[in-house]
């Protein structure tokens, strides 16, 4: 009986630290959509060029990228 609880007690453990994981990757996606928001809401609030709308579009094209990437890190694991 003892060893199933060390068992149970063991698994339970595994399962915080993956959640913390995850709780992790969904705060870095949560800031990187956070400042896409804020590139767009730049430009819709001002009167750009088209060399600088080219540098916000590389921008959000490379944000994301890291979104995409951390969504699969986000489903990797299927615990």
């Amino acid at each position: 009986m003892n060893k199933d609880k060390e068992d149970c007690k063991t698994f339970l453990k595994e399962q915080v630290e993956w959640c913390k994981k995850q709780d992790a990757i969904l705060e870095e996606i949560e800031t990187k959509l956070y400042k896409m928001k804020e590139l767009a809401q730049y430009v819709v609030e001002h009167k750009l060029s088209s060399v600088e709308i080219d540098g916000l579009n590389e921008k959000l094209f490379e944000l994301k990228s890291e979104v995409q990437f951390l969504e699969k890190q986000l489903h990797s694991v299927v615990h």
